[in-house]
């Protein structure tokens, strides 16, 4: 009985937990730019957090003697399911999502969008076919919201530090959609 007794209250506790946590809102582009949102008959079919890198190299700018830019070279960043669970990578060249599962996909840019001064484009891809069977199988577009960060270095780029590389933090929200 005393087993029971105790079991009921762990449980009771455990849904109380649960009934105090806001529901989160399936995502919605309402509020995103025309270039980003993603066309008519597709669905959510996963919502991600990333965090990681973008490294950045300074080289000479083409056609344009004695200037430099920072050149994006590519990301490295971890992909989190709402939970907080990891379930994939985003790496690149070429920008590539790898689920835990193994399957994959890398896309095309559509479109961008700016998100202030201070922070990487908001960004529209459209997915090449997936590589391997799970959960990016069926994948058509990858939209990049809520960024912070990751634009390319304020340091200086010059002759003097040509193929000189930088790396920036950056956070993104990935979401993963499918033709309905």
């Amino acid at each position: 009985m005393k087993t029971r007794t105790a079991l009921s209250l762990l449980l009771v506790a455990g849904l109380a937990a649960c009934a105090n946590q806001p529901m989160r809102a399936p995502f919605s582009q309402d509020m995103l730019p025309t270039t980003v949102k993603v066309p008519a008959g597709h669905t959510v079919a996963m919502e991600t957090a990333a965090a990681g890198d973008i490294t950045y190299q300074c080289r000479a700018k083409k056609d344009m003697a004695g200037q430099f830019e920072w050149v994006f070279v590519g990301p490295d960043a971890g992909l989190k399911d709402r939970s907080g669970k990891v379930v994939g990578r985003y790496y690149g060249p070429p920008a590539t999502w790898e689920s835990t599962d193994g399957s994959k996909v890398t896309a095309t840019q559509v479109a961008v969008a700016p998100n202030g001064d201070a922070n990487i484009p908001l960004q529209l891809v459209k997915a090449n076919p997936a590589m391997g069977m799970g959960a990016m199988q069926g994948v058509t577009y990858i939209q990049r919201v809520a960024t912070m960060g990751g634009t390319a270095p304020k340091a200086m780029c010059a002759q003097g530090n040509d193929g000189a590389k930088q790396i920036v933090q950056y956070q993104a929200d990935y979401i993963f959609w499918k033709a309905m």
